[in-house]
């Protein structure tokens, strides 16, 4: 009884004049005579972990099997959620990545799995990766479409003095694994060396030094080893959080043209066990901060190394596996599409998600491996979000978080819209700048001078269009039963769920009239593509 009379309080609360949905007006004004930033065309990237199923945080040990040694790779779910992006970038590494021994040549160490070992480092001993087992995940990748990065062991032959690794990188172990790869004419796109080495490290350290004198070498490993190769894959470091001193001296050491991309890693909402972290994720000036870490970056690889590109090489939220029952949910959507939307804003030309499948905040399910819904929302960002990236500016309210891009694939542009807000639903006019040139870092105040000029100035979207019907396509994401915290995505009011043969769902748009009033509703996420939008950036 005491269950029923809460929930009629509820439901009649809600529909109260005092719980009335407030409705927002405003307008976006998007530049398409010019792009502002480049992503990569496989933007979107997801990682492979090292870590074992007695990897346990908090009294909860939310790996299962899916480390790189034990996952099932020969789930059908794993290889369909693969291909449905048809060129997913994968990143396999993580924090025991430079305890992983190959087991190929004259190793110094046995070949075994990793196990827990008190004093080891991050707990567990070293662990070894066999050929056979390398072979079924090329396998994997190559009938996937997959882009593989592989992180190698950068410590490697190294001593150790408390956290800090002294001496020379033995590149022996590495370099068979790079001759067996190139042998067997396995595709590997990018070679990392080191997890969380730079700066004060993560567990542990090496100096700026001899870590840029060690990629020198494993540079001139790979032009030898892919001499006769037609392309060669890039070379990226140092994964790790950026400390900016660090990385000034790493391009510096290292020298013109060593490391192709710079990748650094994020973990801003703090640990997975924080009781707080859902109000983090939707608040939107909380989200903001970490923008400096973006900026100050690309200004350093700007003024110290600018033949190298950013990179996001590990970002799960929520550190020590993510936040259970947050990470999986709707709710960790507002953080990881803003991540994608302020990344791309500043250049950040890859964005790997910790996880594909592992932790608490896997795209996959650890043990039915269905999709979570940030699965989603990365596939929709991957096909709909091309890698040019378009100057928008408006009059909202900083709950409404909007980012514009050259539509993939087609004319014309996408809109990701985001609504933090809890009680107010946005209806938005989208108006093409023309020739006015917005900028993305411009303060905006709710009625500027700025905005008023370029009211009277903007023209309509889809104005230059011989068309006679103009249509735009939404993707409207909202959780379940309105839940925020649920593991069920609806796009468009359908649950976003595999079929019944075990297929990816398709992910199809409502088609609507351009004039017709675009509307995104509270604790909501909506793509939004204008086919017709007259944008000579993205011709």
């Amino acid at each position: 009884m005491g269950v029923f009379c809460l929930s009629l309080f509820v439901l009649l609360s809600s529909l109260s004049p005092g719980f009335t949905q407030k409705v927002a007006h405003s307008t976006l004004f998007v530049d398409g005579t010019n792009t502002v930033a480049q992503t990569d065309d496989n933007f979107i990237c997801a990682t492979l972990d090292w870590w074992p199923h007695d990897k346990c945080d908090y009294n909860i040990c939310p790996w299962g099997y899916t480390s790189v040694i034990n996952l099932n790779l020969s789930h059908p779910v794993l290889g369909k959620a693969i291909q449905a992006f048809r060129s997913l970038r994968i990143r396999i590494g993580g924090s025991l990545q430079d305890q992983v021994l190959y087991d190929i040549g004259k190793s110094k160490y046995p070949c075994h799995p990793f196990r827990k070992e008190k004093g080891g480092l991050f707990g567990f001993s070293t662990g070894c990766l066999r050929m056979e087992r390398w072979d079924e995940l090329n396998h994997l990748f190559s009938r996937t479409g997959a882009l593989v990065t592989f992180g190698l062991n950068a410590l490697y032959g190294r001593h150790q003095i408390k956290k800090d690794w002294r001496g020379d990188w033995d590149f022996s172990n590495a370099y068979e694994l790079i001759k067996y790869t190139v042998a067997k004419k396995y595709p590997i796109d990018a070679w990392e060396f080191g997890n969380e080495l730079s700066g004060s490290g993560i567990g542990a350290s090496v100096q700026v030094e001899q870590y840029g004198k060690d990629l020198v070498s494993l540079k001139g490993i790979i032009s030898e080893v892919y001499k006769n190769a037609r392309s060669k894959p890039t070379l990226v470091a140092p994964g790790g959080f950026f400390d900016r001193d660090w990385f000034r001296k790493l391009l510096q050491v290292s020298g013109s043209g060593v490391i192709n991309a710079m990748t650094h890693h994020i973990y801003n909402l703090g640990p997975g066990s924080d009781p707080n972290l859902v109000s983090k994720i939707l608040d939107p000036n909380y989200l903001s901060r970490v923008s400096k870490t973006f900026s100050n970056l690309i200004e350093t690889i700007q003024e110290n190394g600018p033949w190298a590109s950013p990179w996001v090489g590990e970002s799960g939220g929520a550190y020590n596996s993510g936040g259970q029952h947050v990470s999986d949910t709707f709710v960790n959507s507002f953080w990881y599409l803003d991540q994608l939307g302020m990344a791309a804003k500043y250049s950040t030309k890859v964005y790997c998600r910790q996880t594909l499948i592992g932790g608490n905040y896997g795209l996959l399910n650890t043990s039915t491996f269905e999709p979570n819904p940030d699965y989603y929302s990365a596939l929709l960002w991957h096909r709909l979000m091309g890698k040019g990236v378009l100057a928008i500016d408006s009059d909202a309210s900083s709950f409404l978080r909007y980012y514009a891009h050259c539509a993939k694939g087609m004319e014309g542009i996408t809109l990701l819209l985001i609504n933090f807000s809890n009680m107010t639903s946005f209806t938005i006019n989208v108006r093409n700048s023309k020739n006015y040139r917005l900028h993305i870092e411009q303060p905006i105040n709710r009625e500027s001078i700025f905005l008023r000029r370029l009211k009277k100035a903007a023209s309509f979207v889809g104005s230059g269009s011989s068309d006679g019907q103009l249509n735009r396509e939404e993707y409207h994401l909202t959780p379940k039963d309105g839940v925020i915290q649920s593991k069920i995505t609806l796009l468009n009011g359908t649950p976003l769920e595999l079929t019944k043969a075990g297929e990816i769902p398709d992910l199809k748009p409502d088609r609507v009239n351009v004039d017709t009033p675009l509307t995104i509703a509270p604790l909501s996420i909506k793509y939004v593509v204008f086919p017709n939008f007259d944008a000579p950036a993205c011709a």
